[in-house]
């Protein structure tokens, strides 16, 4: 056997060696690489995935607090329509109220004032009267018997007249 047949050998064990190397290396690649390539793959998918879920529902949670806020926004401003407008109501009823208050106290003073002067008129007749009897008895005290008959028979003719119908 020749050199030539040993080299023509070490080529070719060689060539089968890179062969068969090649082969594990498939074999390998598929056992054990490219599964942990897929899973590693699935399990980035599987992360995207969860992420774009949770960014979605982050998103609807806010468009629900942007949606609250816009609902306090308005209920604040109904809130603030409804004391006012309760404001302006109790302003008008204790407006009123003050009104049929001064007005009832004017009816009553006036009618305390009307009681007043009916019993301030009452009491100076009642004077009147008391000093006409004291001037018409110290008159009478001093009238002779002349002028007394003349009285007298006046105030008989007067009581005739107006006896008469």
């Amino acid at each position: 056997m020749s050199d030539s047949f040993y080299e023509a050998v070490a080529v070719w064990s060689q060539v089968v060696a890179s062969i068969l190397f090649l082969f594990v290396l498939v074999y390998l690649w598929q056992r054990f690489i490219a599964p942990a390539v897929l899973s590693a793959q699935a399990s980035r998918n599987a992360e995207l995935a969860e992420a774009e879920a949770r960014r979605d529902a982050v998103r609807a949670e806010a468009e629900a607090a942007a949606q609250e806020v816009a609902s306090a926004e308005a209920d604040a401003v109904a809130i603030a329509a409804r004391a006012e407008s309760d404001a302006t109501r109790l302003h008008e009823r204790l407006i009123a109220e003050a009104r049929a208050e001064g007005e009832r106290l004017m009816r009553n003073a006036g009618g305390e004032l009307e009681r007043s002067r009916a019993a301030a008129s009452a009491e100076l007749r009642g004077d009147l009267i008391v000093r006409a009897m004291e001037i018409a008895r110290s008159a009478a005290a001093s009238l002779d018997a002349a002028t007394e008959r003349k009285l007298v028979d006046e105030a008989l003719d007067t009581a005739d007249r107006g006896a008469k119908p």
